[in-house]
């Protein structure tokens, strides 16, 4: 079952569809949209809890839709459009990621999603891919670096980028695919380590982790809309973006960052929790390519992303 605001939205700007769009990126990626004067149809899983999260404008009509019925939105939406965005994804964290049939299935609404772009009228389909495409990595992530994903969500991923790109090139779409490394902000899920994190420490409670010595690149959600955004419009057809802030440094770093910023009393567990044999140690973005073709560069440093997060959290999560 689908259901939809309004099925049309009656304006000459240019629109924009975008799946996945309760969640950070989506929310900031909306947000870009409108500011850059696009007409925006949302689409959200059905009965999904962060609906809400939309933002309320004449310009955004939200369609309730799951991914196993993407293939139906020309039936829905009576109008030419020009980019979709497809971020919606089943499946992204913990072990669901290896839940095969679960992946397998994201793999075919890809696929829908890019048929139905070519039904509605889009040049530009930008697929939201993912650094589990490469496995584990030991230095700076560029496009044209060899692939080996260990779970099924980055095979699952790497999968849908390729088939996606196939189709495109039959449409004649422009075909983008940025590999998304850690995002954070506002609307981020709560299960996330910054969220939690967030959440937890505002709570005082005591919260365990690793030893927090990988090296990790965090990139705030608005720049990482903008990332999206640049790559659809300036990216060159078939190339494939990595999507982070291009620097890293050790996750006991970001996590006392947080810490001190709110002034929590929590006690900080670092060494609780030990290493797997599949622990990510080093995850960093080389963004050169996506800043020359894009001109793209991040706007945010993490103090400033993750003070506005935390100002968020206060607002909507703190209990009492």
């Amino acid at each position: 079952m689908i259901t939809t605001t309004k099925k049309t939205i009656r304006t000459k700007k240019p629109k924009a569809i975008v799946t996945g769009c309760t969640g950070a990126i989506g929310i900031s990626l909306i947000n870009k949209l409108l500011n850059e004067g696009y007409a925006i149809y949302a689409v959200a899983h059905k009965n999904s809890k962060r609906i809400d999260n939309i933002p309320s404008s004449p310009d955004v009509s939200i369609i309730e839709c799951n991914l196993e019925n993407i293939d139906k939105l020309p039936g829905i939406i009576n109008e030419k459009c020009d980019i979709f965005f497809h971020l919606a994804w089943a499946g992204t964290f913990g072990n669901i990621r290896n839940a095969v049939n679960i992946q397998a299935d994201n793999i075919k609404f890809a696929v829908n999603a890019v048929e139905a772009a070519n039904k509605l009228g889009c040049k530009i389909f930008l697929g939201a891919g993912s650094q589990a495409e490469y496995g584990l990595k030991s230095q700076k992530l560029t496009s044209d670096m060899s692939e080996n994903p260990i779970n099924g969500y980055g095979i699952a991923k790497l999968c849908a980028g390729r088939l996606t790109r196939i189709l495109c090139g039959q449409y004649g779409i422009k075909h983008i695919w940025c590999r998304i490394l850690s995002v954070y902000g506002p609307y981020d899920a709560e299960y996330t380590m910054i969220m939690s994190s967030i959440i937890k420490m505002l709570e005082g409670e005591s919260i365990s982790y690793t030893k927090g010595e990988q090296m990790w690149d965090y990139l705030y959600s608005d720049d990482a809309a903008e990332a999206l955004f640049l790559s659809a419009k300036n990216g060159i057809d078939g190339k494939i973006y990595c999507v982070g802030s291009g620097n890293a440094i050790p996750l006991k770093n970001y996590i006392e960052k947080i810490k001190d910023y709110i002034g929590s009393e929590s006690k900080l567990g670092f060494g609780d929790i030990p290493y797997n044999e599949n622990s990510l140690m080093y995850l960093c973005a080389d963004i050169s390519q996506l800043t020359k073709d894009t001109g793209f560069i991040p706007k945010h440093t993490f103090d400033e992303g993750i003070r506005t997060t935390i100002d968020w959290c206060k607002e909507y999560y703190r209990k009492g």
